[in-house]
């Protein structure tokens, strides 16, 4: 019975490292790594002890099926550095930005490096990354869900936990 119980969470560990590997890769493919990361650990160990500023760098349709515990949506496509968030916010503050995986939100972060942000973070792996890990995510009315918007059925390959929802 013992030896079944560690093959079975050899197997588990072996995919969980797998679609690590996955998003390593994918990340050094398509980021500079112009914006420092941070792991999603260390946000969730933040997150649950000091006031940081975490932004959402998804579309609407995919911050309105959930969302990081306090995020707020600053969108892509539609970015401005003028949002009013932004505009009040402490230059010097910590900042993490996130989206599905981490590639939207680098670019994102540069403009806030830019704009004099001295503290910006990626998440690294995103949202998706976050849910592979189990930490919890909410809906639009607070609640917690495990629905999370997958952006595409090429890019939610990535995503391991919850209901893919388009």
């Amino acid at each position: 019975m013992k030896i079944i119980v560690f093959v079975i969470l050899g197997v588990l560990n072996a995919v969980s490292a797998v679609s690590q590997n996955s998003i390593d890769r994918l990340l050094k493919q398509h980021n500079s790594h112009s914006v420092s990361y941070i792991s999603v650990e260390e946000l969730r160990a933040l997150q649950l002890n000091d006031s940081i500023l975490i932004l959402d760098a998804r579309e609407a349709d995919e911050f309105k099926t959930s969302r990081l515990q306090n995020a707020y949506f600053i969108g892509y496509n539609n970015f401005s550095i003028d949002d009013k968030k932004l505009k009040t916010a402490d230059k010097n503050a910590l900042i993490v930005v996130y989206c599905s995986l981490g590639i939207r939100s680098e670019k994102i972060g540069e403009k806030l490096q830019q704009a004099g942000f001295t503290k910006v973070k990626n998440l690294y792996g995103g949202i998706f990354n976050w849910k592979n890990k189990e930490f919890p995510i909410v809906n639009s009315k607070g609640e917690k869900t495990e629905n999370i918007h997958g952006f595409s059925k090429h890019w939610s390959q990535y995503l391991k936990n919850g209901n893919i929802k388009y």
